[in-house]
């Protein structure tokens, strides 16, 4: 009977999971890819909401009660609900994925008197491969520190997902590697900038100020695009992508569904790079 308390308590031990919570679907990827099976991961914005303006499930908000991590990435939804959650579980430890990240000024200007007085920074640095090199180097020294016993484990699968992220680069780059340097693609919300900056290319959004543009916004950025031999634009299903109908009916192109929130991470970005890759005509 000892014996068997003994291998129940045991196994109990062995196999409790760390329970972290993060805001978007790519960042529990990477988390998952370092924690294994040692981590158990509840995600906040679901796929197909947008973090600009989700509100949590009483569902979720029980997770945050008992969850040991939150790691977050400076999307919207955190700016108004994670002094909620801390207040919620004060023993929550709170880990920015995005430190030794140099962030780039958001394109995206905001009307509100709140945001009038101080420059807004893109939160979007997970669509970058090399980014996700220091979000990865992020998360596993926070496993290694809560979770010392396990620490081998977490550097070892911090150690593949690094092959895995310079082989993605490699790809992209490989994919794009006849585009001319500036290279423009067309864009509804500017999410991208992370990934053409790394891979010397130009957004162009359609939004402005948040907003659809009107007719005569239209009209200029239908001659840009059409001046610079823009062949997609990419639109995500978390926004309207009436302005990109128009523009593509106009410029007979192609409008092309790709989310930064995508759970196909890798595999979102490779589609990307191949949709913009140039092509001699």
């Amino acid at each position: 009977m000892k014996n068997l308390l003994y291998f129940i308590l045991f196994s109990s031990f062995s196999f409790a999971q760390t329970s972290v919570i993060v805001s978007i679907v790519p960042l529990k990827l990477f988390v998952d890819k370092i924690g294994g099976d040692k981590v158990k991961t509840t995600i906040m914005v679901e796929a197909g909401a947008s973090p600009h303006n989700y509100s949590p499930k009483p569902s979720q908000m029980k997770s945050i009660t008992n969850a040991t991590i939150y790691f977050s990435i400076g999307v919207e939804f955190e700016k108004i609900w994670l002094e909620k959650f801390k207040h919620q579980n004060k023993d929550l430890k709170v880990v920015d994925v995005s430190i030794g990240i140099d962030k780039e000024s958001s394109k995206e200007q905001h009307n509100t008197e709140e945001h009038q007085h101080h420059e807004e920074l893109d939160p979007h640095i997970w669509v970058d491969p090399i980014n996700v090199k220091y979000i990865a180097q992020t998360i596993c020294n926070t496993f290694v520190v809560n979770d010392s016993n396990n620490s081998a484990f977490y550097r070892k699968n911090l150690k593949l997902f690094l092959e895995e992220l310079d082989a993605l680069d490699a790809n992209i780059k490989k994919i794009l590697e006849k585009n001319p340097e500036n290279s423009t693609f067309m864009v509804f919300h500017p999410s991208w900038g992370y990934f053409a900056k790394r891979y010397k290319l130009k957004q162009l959004p359609v939004e402005i100020e948040g907003k659809e543009p009107k007719m005569k916004a239209l009209v200029k950025l239908m001659k840009q695009a059409k001046k610079e031999r823009v062949k997609a634009i990419f639109t995500q299903p978390e926004f309207s992508d009436k302005s990109a109908q128009i523009i593509a009916n106009n410029l007979h192109i192609q409008v092309i569904k790709a989310s930064p929130l995508s759970p196909d991470w890798s595999e979102n970005l490779i589609n990307l790079a191949k949709a913009i890759a140039y092509k001699e005509k």
